[in-house]
């Protein structure tokens, strides 16, 4: 069974920088999927990035193109969200999700981050002048 808890969140003014951390468990190997999606006070799931453990291929939301980055450290079982340039909607709590691509899970450009199993308990970012 995958396990994946975030870290990284956290109050940050306007324009300024986080990176999320996604420390994951029970990965045979390398044949997943692992994203990020987030919940704004009020509103449902929103995707934001998705990486393939595989090849690398990532995708990320329009939302947050140019200013999001999403990566991995394959060894240590780690997936990042770099988020600079913060912006007051970029405030919510963000989870790290994760799928088995051999069960059909994928990365769409479409729906980042969405669409995969496996959640974490999430971490909060709160974006504040």
């Amino acid at each position: 069974q995958l396990q994946l808890v975030e870290s990284g969140g956290g109050l940050v003014q306007p324009g300024g920088s986080l990176r999320l951390t996604c420390a994951a468990s029970g990965f045979s190997d390398d044949y997943y999927i692992v994203g990020w999606f987030r919940r704004a006070p009020g509103k449902g799931r929103e995707g934001v990035s998705c990486l393939s453990l595989s090849d690398g291929t990532t995708y990320s939301a329009n939302s947050v193109k140019g200013r999001f980055t999403i990566s991995r450290d394959n060894a240590k079982k780690k997936v990042y969200l770099l988020m600079n340039n913060l912006k007051l909607e970029d405030t919510g709590v963000y989870y790290c999700a994760a799928d088995d691509q051999r069960i059909g899970a994928h990365c769409s450009p479409a729906r980042p981050g969405m669409d995969l199993g496996y959640w974490g308990l999430g971490t909060q970012v709160i974006v504040s002048s």
